[in-house]
């Protein structure tokens, strides 16, 4: 009998979403790669300030228009959120090469460090950020 010809079965061949529990360490698996994706858009916008800024005054202001404006600020935020997920997380997984924390107990509280950790360290950034400079 050929493959198209076999009878379909209802039930899923492989466990999907809708058969696990959200778990911590489930989340920052699929954020990892998430802010990676986030890291790399981001980072091709910040090559484009760059090149604003060598191409002269005219085209910085409009780009640092658009970095102030509301969704630039979102924007940027996002990107030193998703900067600092990705080291924190970066460095739990780090450890865990080492051979650390692979107990359930320590797997779910590194986890939430990460989750945690990296919205302390973007907070501190901006604050930092602000103050220092009087606006990002």
């Amino acid at each position: 009998m050929a493959n198209s010809e076999r009878p379909r079965s209802p039930r899923p061949l492989s466990p999907h979403l809708q058969v696990y529990s959200w778990q911590v360490q489930m989340v920052t698996s699929i954020l990892h790669r998430g802010t990676g994706i986030v890291l790399v858009l981001g980072s091709l916008l910040l090559a484009c300030g760059l090149m604003s800024l060598a191409a002269g005054p005219e085209q910085w202001s409009g780009f640092s228009g658009f970095a102030r404006s509301p969704l630039g600020f979102l924007i940027l935020f996002g990107w030193s959120w998703s900067l600092a997920f990705h080291l924190v997380n970066g460095i739990r997984h780090l450890l865990q090469d080492a051979g650390l924390g692979f107990s359930i107990d320590s797997f779910v509280r590194n986890s939430w460090i990460s989750v945690f950790g990296s919205l302390v360290l973007t907070a501190l950034v901006w604050v930092v950020a602000m103050t220092q400079w009087g606006g990002a």
